[in-house]
């Protein structure tokens, strides 16, 4: 299926901070490569019938960037998008249990569980820093025999290293219908059992682990939902969350959970809670 590419060079420190406005706003999946130390050219898929100018001012004004940059738009491929932004999937090393990394790229020796994702419609591959902290806590706290919910999923892979590490059930959920079968099959690729599917179909259950690596607004928003699906004992960690907007985020479950910031990477904060 044909999809149309967006691409739009800007400052370094900006670049974040609009790829995950255009996700927000309707893109199906971002990429940045560096021109020099303070220009980035970001990459944007979004569907054949989109207004691309109108989808990117929708981000620009989230991502509080004034005026709207130039931009040039093609039509491509799903393999031609695949090869465009393969060469930014390097792999990643996380704690001393955890390695991610594509299918092309050979695992190191030892004893780490591997994780394989490839680059495709969904978000979550590993290169962010949003989904390097949460992995990091995945890697950190997950135990045999837990319960998991990764709320938001995008490719799936925080539910896989959940399922890779031991867990027992692993549900995850998203909005997007793309989301949700990349996570399926990126799950059988890794030979491991997790149950994918959209909000409304993710069965009455609370959970030992409940992630969720997406915006700052929703994840206050959802605040009430994911605090109740957490089990007694049990633990949240949030994500997508820049650093300017973390203490709002943690006021929003503080009165649910005992909550606090626990870790900073590159501008982005990691939120933890725990029910006691």
């Amino acid at each position: 299926m044909p999809w149309l590419a967006l691409t739009l060079e800007l400052e370094a420190a900006a670049i974040d901070s609009l790829g995950d406005a255009l996700l927000e706003t309707g893109a199906l999946s971002v990429f940045s490569d560096a021109l020099d130390s303070d220009i980035c050219r970001l990459n944007a898929l979004i569907a054949i019938g989109a207004d691309p100018g109108a989808l990117l001012a929708r981000a620009a004004a989230i991502a509080e960037i004034a005026p709207v940059p130039p931009f040039r738009v093609e039509p491509v491929a799903d393999d031609d998008w695949v090869r465009r932004s393969q060469a930014q999937f390097s792999p990643v090393s996380i704690g001393e249990r955890l390695w991610v990394g594509p299918n092309w790229e050979a695992a190191p020796p030892g004893g780490a569980t591997v994780v394989r994702i490839d680059p495709g419609l969904a978000f979550g591959t590993g290169s962010h820093p949003t989904t390097r902290l949460m992995l990091g806590f995945v890697e950190r706290h997950m135990r045999s025999g837990e319960s998991v919910l990764d709320y938001g999923c995008g490719s799936g892979i925080l539910a896989i290293a959940a399922a890779k590490l031991g867990a027992s059930r692993v549900d995850a959920v998203d909005s997007d219908p793309e989301a949700v079968r990349s996570t399926a099959a990126n799950a059988n690729a890794n030979r491991v059992a997790v149950r994918a599917c959209a909000p409304e179909d993710l069965p009455p259950a609370r959970y030992d682990l409940v992630v969720s690596n997406i915006l700052a607004q929703p994840l206050i928003v959802l605040a009430p939902l994911l605090a109740a699906r957490t089990a007694d004992g049990g633990r949240l960690a949030l994500s997508g969350i820049l650093e300017s907007q973390a203490a709002e985020v943690v006021r929003a479950y503080s009165s649910l959970l005992h909550c606090q910031v626990s870790a900073i990477e590159d501008g982005w904060a990691l939120v933890e809670g725990m029910r006691a």
